[in-house]
C-alpha cells in the first residue's frame, strides 16, 4: 500500500455540456460567460415551457453488441470518453488492464430511455423491442464503460445526487492510494429526463428562465445534461487534486442547513487536506440559484474567505447537471488552471441580474474580463440532498 497522503493527478479531460463538445469549445464558451446553449423547449413541463441546458452535439447509438445498455446517458459518456480514449489505452497499455480502474457519478443514468418505453407500452401495450431494463440501472454505469474499454480494475458507480461526479473522483482516488489501481477513469454524466425536470417543478425549485444565483430576485434551477471524464492517476501530471472534504449535515431531506455550518466543514477540510499555506485564488460556487442553496453558501463562503475571494456560479452556462455536476465544475477549474487552455487567467464571469440579495453576506462575484489575483489554486463546491456536501481543490503540481 501507498501512502494515504499521496498526491494525485489529473493528466486528461474529456467533456460535453450546453456549452460544446470538447476542451476547446467548452473553455471558450466558460471564458465568454457564454449562456446561448440554454434553451426553452416544450414537452418537459406540463402545460409550460422549460429552460434546460442541452448537449447540440450529435449522439451516435452505441455499438450493436452494447445495446441493452444504449441511452441518451451512455451516449454522452461515450461521447466525452472519445476526447481521453488515447490516453486511456496508454494508461492500459502501461499498467495493464486490471490495473485501471472506472468510477463514475450519475443521478439520472438512463431513466429517459425507460420514460419512452412507458410512453411506449401506454399506446401499444407492450414495451418497444428496443428498450432494456439495464438501460436505466442507476449502477450500471461503470460497469458498462469498463466493458466498453475492456478493463479489468473495479468498476463502480457513486449516486448521491448532486455530488455524485465530485465524490466518484473522491473514491477514484482512496482505490490510488490503496494501491488497487494505478490510473482510473473518473467523473460523470447525467442526462435530461422529465422525471428530474418535474420533480425539481413539484419543488417550486425550477426557473421559467435562466437561472439567478445570488441575486435578490433569484427562483431555482435549470435543469442540464453532459458528461466528464478525467484520468485519476498516481504518475505525475500538470494538474493535482490537492484537496477534498466531505460532511453530512443531514439537516433535511432536500434543504441545505441555513447557516452553511455542513458546507463550510466541507470547505475547511478540504482546505485542511491542501496543506498551510496554501493559497487558493478561485472559488467555483455549487450556485444553483434556489434561495436556501445560495443563503448558505454564500454564509460559508463569507466564513471560509472573510476578505473576499472571487468567485462564480457556472450553472446559467450549463443548466445543473445534477450528478455529472461535480465533475463538470472540476473540470471547469481544471480548464482555468493551465495556460494552455486559459492563457490570460481570466475567470468565468458571474451571469445574474446584478441585484445583490441583501440579507445574504456579499461576494466578490467575478465581472467579464476578471482574472485570477494570484495563484491558479481553485476551489469547487457541490451540495445535495439530504446534506451531502462536498468542496475539491485542484491546482498545478508542485
Amino acid at each position: 500500500m501507498i501512502s494515504t497522503a499521496a498526491p494525485c493527478y489529473l493528466s486528461a479531460l474529456g467533456l460535453v455540456n450546453a456549452l460544446g463538445r470538447g476542451k476547446r469549445d467548452v473553455a471558450a464558451g466558460l471564458l465568454r460567460g457564454d449562456t446561448s446553449g440554454m434553451v426553452e423547449e416544450a414537452g418537459w413541463l406540463p402545460g409550460r415551457m422549460a429552460r434546460v441546458g442541452r448537449v447540440r452535439a450529435p449522439l451516435e447509438p452505441l455499438p450493436s453488441r452494447f445495446a441493452a445498455d444504449d441511452s441518451r446517458n451512455t451516449r454522452l459518456a461515450l461521447l466525452a470518453l472519445e476526447e481521453i480514449r488515447e490516453e486511456v489505452d496508454r494508461e492500459i497499455r502501461r499498467h495493464g488492464a486490471h490495473r485501471v480502474g472506472v468510477v463514475l457519478g450519475t443521478s439520472t443514468s438512463g431513466i429517459e430511455a425507460a420514460e419512452r418505453a412507458i410512453a411506449h407500452h401506454r399506446q401499444h401495450h407492450a414495451l418497444p423491442d428496443d428498450f432494456h431494463y439495464r438501460q436505466q440501472e442507476i449502477g450500471r454505469l461503470a460497469p458498462f464503460l469498463a466493458e466498453y474499454l475492456g478493463l479489468q480494475g473495479p468498476a463502480l458507480t457513486v449516486s448521491t445526487a448532486c455530488t455524485s461526479g465530485g465524490k466518484a473522483l473522491v473514491t477514484a482516488r482512496n482505490l490510488l492510494r490503496l494501491d488497487l489501481c494505478d490510473a482510473v477513469v473518473t467523473g460523470g454524466a447525467d442526462s435530461l429526463c422529465r422525471l428530474t425536470l418535474n420533480g425539481f417543478a413539484s419543488l417550486e425549485s425550477v426557473s421559467p428562465a435562466l437561472c439567478n444565483p445570488m441575486s435578490r430576485n433569484r427562483v431555482g434551477i435549470n435543469v442540464g445534461e453532459g458528461a466528464a471524464f478525467f484520468i485519476l492517476r498516481k504518475e505525475p501530471a500538470a494538474v493535482a487534486l490537492l484537496g477534498a472534504g466531505a460532511s453530512s449535515d443531514a439537516h433535511h431531506i432536500s434543504s441545505p442547513d441555513p447557516s452553511g455550518a455542513g458546507a463550510e466543514a466541507a470547505m475547511r477540510a478540504a482546505l485542511a487536506e491542501a496543506g498551510p499555506g496554501l493559497e487558493v485564488g478561485y472559488l467555483n460556487l455549487h450556485a444553483t440559484a434556489t434561495p436556501k442553496n445560495d443563503e448558505m453558501e454564500s454564509r460559508a463562503t463569507a466564513a471560509i474567505f472573510p476578505d473576499g475571494m472571487a468567485c462564480s456560479g457556472t450553472k446559467p452556462l450549463t443548466g445543473h447537471l445534477l450528478g455529472a455536476a461535480a465533475a463538470t465544475e472540476l473540470a471547469f477549474c481544471w480548464l482555468l488552471a493551465q495556460p494552455d487552455w486559459n492563457p490570460e487567467g481570466l475567470l468565468p464571469p458571474h451571469r445574474w441580474d446584478g441585484e445583490a440579495d441583501p440579507d445574504l453576506p456579499a461576494l466578490r462575484l467575478a465581472a467579464d474580463g476578471a482574472t485570477f489575483p494570484g495563484t491558479r489554486v481553485c476551489m469547487s463546491n457541490a451540495f445535495a440532498f439530504g446534506g451531502n456536501n462536498l468542496s475539491l481543490i485542484l491546482g498545478p503540481a508542485r
